[in-house]
Order: C-alpha cells, then structure tokens, then sequence
C-alpha cells in the first residue's frame, strides 16, 4: 500500500470520517464501518483531501484535460483537487453543474470551465451510480468524452446483484474508477494496528457476507 493511502486511511480516521461500530447502510445491511466525506468540513481537511485526490489521480496515469464535480459533494472537491494539482505543476480547468438550469445571466447547467475533451469526473464515492450516470450524459451531450472517475473509497460491496457499484460503472460505461482507497487498503491499515484487531475481525466477517 502506497505511503499517501496509509495517510489518507489515518486522515479519515482522525476526522471522523472514517467510523467504526454498527451502521445501517442504504441497502439495509448493517455495517461495522461508515464513510461520510461530508464531515471533510474546514478548511484544512479540504486542502488536504484535495492533496490526496491529486495524488491518486497522478498514480492512476488517466489522461484527462478538464475536471468535473457533480453537484453537490463533487463541487468542492473539484475546486480543492485543482488547487492541489496547480501545487504539483499541473494546472487544470474544473466545472461542475446545477442540479436545476439557470434561467437568467449566463444560464445553464454547467459552471465554470467548457466540457471539452476528456473530462475526469471526481466525486465522494459510487452507491448506486445515479451521479455518475448522469455526469457521463451531460459530458457527451456536450460534445467531450468521460475520462474516468476518481472517488475517495471503494467498499468493493455487492450492489443489488454479485457486481459492485464499481464494476458496473466500469463494464457500463468503459470508462476507468480509481479510488484513493479501497476495503483492500482499509483491511491492511487495520492488520498493521494490533489495537485494531476487533474492526478488523468485523470488516472481515462483512466482506465474507457482501464483498466482491
């Protein structure tokens, strides 16, 4: 495991993000762990986390020519993972939409830079792939093509059949999904910890149950 996903691991931890006990997901399952990007809440956590995004978005090679945050959790990503890239040398444009089209000033639904070329969506994580679906279409529609996806966590979950939310991004729409982390990542941060033994046996028993 890469160095920045043992940190980005610890990160989410130390901001709460990151839980552990019992939690009832959308599918009804209960889990021994959640995720909420929501509380990624200041402005250091934000910088920070656009640091990591900007590091697995280096890592996966994806070429990409504009970034995209759908409304309304992608917002700020794309906002602090382009500042993160401008950092490393890399300045790129970002854009992201409005859930209802403006009707007045410039009007619309895309904010920000043209959906042109190859446009990297970035979001928090894939449930159901309602976001991204939707992201994928107003990219087409204006006449660029969906680079990829970039999300903070992969459960690695089975969704309503035996492939996760993911594979079905992926087989769907041919495009790649890297996330910063994976369950695969959280498992061994939890071997490395011996005050973590208990997680690590829960996730373990859920993965068993539900993982892919």
């Amino acid at each position: 495991m890469s160095d920045y996903k043992a940190e980005f691991v610890e990160f989410a931890i130390a901001s709460n993000v990151l839980c552990f006990g019992e939690f009832k997901t959308k599918a009804g399952r209960m889990s021994p762990y959640f995720f909420n990007a929501g509380l990624f809440n200041d402005g250091d956590r934000l910088k920070r986390l656009g640091e990591f995004y900007a590091k697995a978005i280096v890592d996966s090679g994806i070429a990409f020519d504009v970034l995209f945050g759908p409304a309304y959790k992608g917002i700020p990503l794309a906002a602090s993972i382009a500042i993160a890239l401008a950092g490393m040398g890399r300045n790129v444009p970002y854009a992201y939409n409005r859930k209802e089209a403006k009707d007045h000033g410039e009007g619309g639904t895309v904010v920000g830079a043209a959906l042109e070329g190859r446009v990297l969506i970035v979001d928090d994580v894939i449930s159901a792939g309602t976001s991204v679906r939707e992201s994928v279409n107003l990219i087409r529609s204006a006449g660029a093509e969906p680079a990829g996806v970039v999300i903070a966590l992969d459960r690695m979950e089975r969704g309503t059949g035996e492939k996760s939310a993911v594979q079905e991004v992926r087989e769907q729409f041919g495009i790649p999904v890297v996330a910063v982390v994976t369950l695969d990542n959280l498992v061994e941060f939890l071997k490395r910890d011996a005050n973590r033994q208990t997680e690590l046996q829960a996730v373990a028993a859920y993965r068993s149950t539900y993982g892919v």
